[in-house]
């Protein structure tokens, strides 16, 4: 393990840049300038990683010391979900990203980030987009269809899922469209749409339904033995190779024990309480407001025959409040909350439920340090173990894994 008694961080860290030296030279993009999508792609990967680390002791070092941040596996080709928006160029329709902070697209026809079957797939769309003259959307004017398209890669099974968000579910020879891409790229096992009919750059509206075009609406991944059923709108970590070494470390702070009873909030499509009951947890309770994901975590749950696992459709906060009233106790707490970090009323309840153990992860360290001031000042858990994760290269953002532990009197 890394976190806690681990060598001096910063050393450690530059100790790495001799691996990852010749790697981290070939990181570069001929869209950087202009796209603003990336923050350290043209950086050497150990100064990216020793940057994370600063931010992190930045926020969090009051509390316990940091650990080394545990690099990626993969620096470039890691994104398993790919999101592009539509726009038009001489006529045809392009596909690319908004230029930070703006409304301006950046055609773009690969991404170095992201998963290498994803550009090409990408092109067909366009190809096939333009035969069948399928336009654009444009915000301003109200006019054309295509808005975005979503991609879903598994690269453990080589699936991938397309969906198409569009003003509506009429686009011309929508059919023929998905019949042709999946016969091009036969790994294309799902084809849906979801209509946006809102003058926005928010991808898919709250409430949306997903038409399936071609194949189940899902296609199926691995994570550490087992077996996800992976939805468009679904959570599911964009990088999966670093996402087994981000829960392996979240379930060996965990030492879970057969009489333990787990919380996991915000669970999602059930990835941690599944590896968390297939990890010797006695029995397992996930916690999501979103019914769709809910529905894939039971699903989940069956195909990998998981039985001391079971899910409940609420919010996170409002249950734990309510289960801390009825008396309930648990002995560990898994939480993994938005970026917007967990609420006062979800930490005090938690602080009620005579838990031994919090593991929180975080994509936000700045939230995830206002959370453990609360907890410090109001609640009786001390951080003791701090492991920041690189789970996204070239961007700023990082996971983080804190383990609490019950102070003893």
């Amino acid at each position: 393990m890394m976190y806690g008694g681990s060598p001096d961080p910063p050393l450690f860290i530059l100790l790495l840049s001799h691996y990852y030296c010749a790697m981290s030279e070939k990181r570069s993009c001929p869209h950087a300038s202009r796209c603003g999508g990336c923050d350290y792609i043209n950086m050497r990967y150990s100064d990216e990683l020793l940057e994370k680390f600063l931010t992190e002791e930045q926020f969090l070092s009051r509390f316990c010391t940091v650990s080394p941040i545990l690099p990626s596996p993969s620096i470039l080709d890691y994104r398993c979900k790919i999101q592009t928006v539509c726009g038009t160029e001489n006529g045809k329709l392009v596909t690319g990203i908004y230029r930070r902070g703006s409304h301006k697209l950046i055609p773009i026809r690969s991404c170095p980030l992201e998963d290498g079957m994803a550009a090409p797939i990408l092109s067909t769309i366009r190809t096939l987009a333009n035969r069948f003259h399928i336009k654009a959307y444009d915000e301003d004017k109200g006019t054309g269809q295509l808005r975005h398209v979503l991609i879903r890669c598994s690269e453990y099974y080589d699936e991938v899922l397309v969906l198409l968000v569009a003003s509506t579910y009429d686009l011309p020879s929508l059919s023929d469209l998905a019949a042709a891409l999946h016969q091009k790229h036969p790994e294309v096992k799902s084809v849906s749409i979801i209509v946006n009919t809102e003058r926005t750059s928010m991808v898919v509206p709250q409430g949306a339904k997903e038409k399936v075009i071609y194949g189940k609406g899902y296609i199926m991944d691995r994570l550490l033995g087992l077996d996800f059923r992976i939805s468009a709108l679904s959570f599911y970590q964009v990088n999966p190779r670093q996402a087994a070494n981000l829960y392996t470390i979240a379930m060996n702070m965990a030492d879970l024990r057969e009489d333990d009873v787990v919380i996991d909030a915000y669970s999602g499509t059930g990835t941690i309480a599944l590896i968390a009951a297939a990890s010797g947890a006695g029995r397992v309770i996930g916690v999501e407001a979103n019914e769709d994901a809910v529905r894939d975590a039971e699903e989940n749950a069956r195909i990998n025959g998981i039985s001391n696992a079971r899910f409940v459709v609420a919010d996170a906060s409002r249950w734990l409040k309510d289960k801390a009233k009825e008396g309930m106790k648990a002995s560990v707490l898994f939480l993994d909350p938005p970026r917007s970090g967990a609420t006062e009323e979800f930490l005090a309840a938690a602080g009620r439920m005579d838990l031994e153990r919090i593991i929180y992860v975080s994509c936000n360290p700045e939230t995830l340090g206002r959370d453990l001031r609360y907890i410090y000042h109001f609640l009786p858990y001390r951080a003791v173990g701090i492991q920041p994760v690189d789970l996204f290269p070239a961007s700023q953002h990082v996971e983080t894994i804190v383990l609490l532990q019950r102070e003893t009197l």
